[in-house]
């Protein structure tokens, strides 16, 4: 990975949020197919029944669940994701790395004839699939050590979100029969995702293409596969062709803040009379945009446009997105973002407290955890507005010291 973390610890970290891509689109908590918890044996047993239920084979379910094992890693890589703590700026730039402009440009060059083929069967431009591929496993050089049947039926066990992971054993069961998974010998991330871009099993069962024509769909070791796939699962969540998806923008003084945040959409026209302006190149005509301000309006500005939601459907942490997009935009031909002067945010300490207090005044803020997510920013943003405060959505020790 980029300017390193180690690089497995950042692989997994950067991973998830909550499961990416097909997991993500349901609506709600999917529930289980079987009973989580208890004996990690019976719990086999239920599943092995399950499967065969869904009309896989017997005999390839006893072969499929041979050796598989629980795995505590798997868990502990789960409760701790710290790295989505991180400020936008300090995220972006830590793993925007020049090493990895260059690896991108030498990619783009490279699979030419790959990206080509993607953008006019699916829509999605090089640099949108250049950039989850450098994030996601460093051009293909890290995607992971973890048996991904033993972490899938692992957190499948695990109670705190086994409705999200059981079907994916059921997917790799599927991909087994189909010989393109191998129990004993498959690994990836710790949340079970496969391959280059990291894709989970039933989303390269929806989505895999044989990008080389070798009859097989192998993310792992081909390039043309992994990024054909990627860019069939983005069309499949929405990604809308020849659109962009964030742009950096520069901002009249005196604009009233409590216009931006991704929960508010206007035209491009209406931005433009607000003196709104594309801070290198003409703003998307025709489109309707949200003004993001990752760190407040004393830090970098961006319209964000409806493909940028699409996004969120791979991975659902607003930093790993909001970085993502801008790089997709910097191996596009961007500059580098104008970083500004923002005010001090908040540690990860400082962080829970201020998520208890938004909820103790009503506001769902998806949970207690120090991240400064969509729903966090949104309940910032509402107690400015109360307070008489500039409505960026950005939170301070100001604002703490307020509630």
């Amino acid at each position: 990975m980029p300017t390193r973390f180690p690089a497995i610890a950042m692989l997994m970290a950067l991973a998830l949020s909550l499961p990416t891509a097909g997991s993500a689109q349901s609506s709600g908590v999917p529930q289980p197919l079987v009973a989580c918890g208890g004996d990690f044996g019976s719990f086999i047993a239920r599943m092995k029944q399950a499967v065969v239920a869904r009309g896989r084979s017997a005999q390839a379910a006893d072969r499929f669940f041979a050796n598989v094992r629980q795995d505590p890693a798997v868990l502990k890589a789960d409760r701790s994701q710290g790295v989505f703590r991180m400020e936008f700026l300090d995220f972006s730039r830590r793993v925007i790395s020049d090493n990895r402009m260059t690896n991108g440009a030498r990619n783009r060059d490279r699979y030419a004839a790959v990206f080509q083929r993607a953008e006019q069967q699916y829509g999605v431009p090089a640099g949108i699939l250049l950039a989850f591929w450098a994030l996601e496993t460093d051009y293909g050089a890290v995607q992971g050590d973890f048996n991904t049947l033993n972490a899938l039926m692992t957190l499948s066990h695990d109670c705190r979100r086994p409705g999200l992971f059981q079907p994916q054993v059921i997917a790799a069961l599927e991909l087994f029969e189909h010989g393109d998974f191998d129990p004993a010998r498959t690994k990836g991330a710790w949340a079970g995702e496969v391959g280059m871009v990291q894709m989970l099993p039933e989303d390269i069962l929806r989505n895999g293409v044989d990008g080389d024509g070798d009859g097989h769909v192998d993310l792992k070791g081909s390039p043309p596969d992994a990024l054909m796939s990627g860019a069939r699962m983005l069309q499949d969540l929405g990604w809308r062709a020849g659109e962009p998806w964030l742009q950096e923008v520069t901002l009249p003084a005196g604009l009233d803040w409590s216009l931006s945040g991704l929960d508010q959409r206007r035209s491009v026209s209406d931005w433009q009379r607000l003196g709104v302006q594309g801070r290198n190149g003409a703003l998307g005509n025709g489109l309707q945009a949200s003004l993001l301000l990752p760190q407040g309006r004393n830090g970098p500005a961006f319209l964000a446009y409806p493909n940028f939601s699409v996004l969120f459907e791979w991975n659902q942490s607003f930093v790993y997105v909001t970085s993502a997009a801008y790089f997709a935009t910097r191996l596009s031909g961007a500059p580098v973002y104008a970083a500004g002067n923002p005010e001090p945010g908040l540690s990860a300490a400082e962080m829970e407290q201020l998520q208890r207090k938004l909820v103790a005044r009503g506001h769902d803020v998806g949970g207690v955890d120090g991240i400064l997510g969509e729903k966090t920013r949104e309940a910032v943003q509402r107690e400015q507005i109360r307070l008489g405060l500039p409505a960026d959505a950005w939170p301070t020790p100001a604002l703490l010291n307020r509630l």
